[in-house]
């Protein structure tokens, strides 16, 4: 009997491994504000951070946040650094073929944003020879790459802040990135400077599904998790008061 009373413990305890661990990694970049990002303390703040609490709360477990530049973020993943990541990874079928998606949680549209007085126009032809920043490793780099190859001059950044910054200063013509990320960005440090130009932008093909958490493909048991997390805190109001703590409009 004891083999027997061996293999079936172990069995359970398989079966129920997420079901005890009390702790979750979350890796995130840290550095896409409103998302997620380091204030002057140090401390790591944000829409996805929050979230990521909000689940971790409903699903009784504690979350302990690991930090990962973006083009790193999923080999960190898959070396288990971490268990999953919340850090604005939208869903694309590129992306499906090496992590495991939860249900999106937010979905938002791509914009151009030019300097102020700036008579630039975000068409093929206007756009011929003009210096576009993006960050490096995004779905934007990605349509920039597909659409926009030999029509304009792509300057590649870690971060979206880098690109913002070096548009003020006059060394891009535009940038193209999430519009909630330039929203968040132009409301606090670039308010009469700059400018969205252009109509949405919102080819799946590009820019996926939406923007989900990932996990390995063999963790389908916390995405199910997760994603029951997320249904119950959409259904009790905790996801539009954290979203509406960062965005005076809808974002799903």
């Amino acid at each position: 009997m004891k083999p027997f009373f061996y293999f079936l413990c172990m069995t359970l305890l398989v079966q129920t491994s997420w079901a005890v661990n009390k702790n979750i990694r979350i890796g995130t970049e840290g550095a896409y504000e409103p998302f997620n990002y380091m204030d002057a303390k140090g401390q790591l703040l944000g829409f996805d951070i929050d979230i990521a609490k909000a689940l971790c709360k409903e699903m009784k477990v504690s979350c302990q946040f690991v930090t990962q530049s973006w083009d790193g973020i999923i080999p960190g993943l898959l070396m288990k650094k971490y268990d999953a990541i919340v850090a604005s990874m939208s869903v694309t079928d590129k992306r499906k073929q090496k992590v495991l998606f939860t249900h999106p949680y937010y979905n938002t549209p791509a914009r151009y944003m030019v300097k102020k007085g700036s008579t630039l126009q975000p068409s093929i032809k206007e756009l011929k020879g003009k210096t576009l920043g993006i960050q490096r490793g995004t779905t934007h780099h990605t349509y920039a790459n597909e659409k926009l190859k030999g029509i304009v001059d792509l300057k590649l950044y870690n971060t979206q802040e880098e690109a913002n910054l070096d548009l003020l200063a006059g060394r891009l013509d535009a940038v193209l990135a999430d519009s909630t990320v330039l929203y968040n960005w132009v409301k606090n440090y670039a308010k009469d400077k700059v400018e969205f130009r252009g109509d949405e932008i919102k080819d799946a093909k590009y820019f996926g599904e939406g923007v989900a958490i990932a996990l390995r493909k063999s963790d389908s048991e916390l995405a199910e998790r997760f994603n029951k997390a997320l249904d119950e805190i959409q259904k009790n109001g905790t996801y539009d008061k954290i979203r509406k703590k960062y965005f005076p409009f809808e974002i799903r």
